[in-house]
């Protein structure tokens, strides 16, 4: 036995699944909220929420309330984001 799998440090099948970026969810990463802040970042910088389907609408009203929302996108969950 290996003190690393008791740990759960084993080998794994992969990545980990992208999951959503709102406090609390685990769900699945559907989606991918670009964003940045003018105040401190570049124009040309985006940064990334993930988003599952039920929490989508929330994240975005949350950046765009901030006026830090660029875009929303698919998640090519095949190939990583976009």
């Amino acid at each position: 036995m290996n003190l690393l799998d008791l740990a759960g440090h084993g080998a794994q099948a992969g990545p980990p699944a992208a999951v959503c970026s709102r406090k609390a969810c685990r769900a699945g990463a559907e989606w991918q909220l670009l964003w940045n802040n003018p105040k401190i970042h570049p124009p040309e910088r985006r940064k990334i929420w993930l988003a599952c389907g039920q929490h989508r609408d929330w994240l975005e009203d949350y950046l765009q309330t901030r006026g830090l929302w660029k875009e929303t996108a698919a998640l090519d969950t095949a190939g990583g984001a976009r």
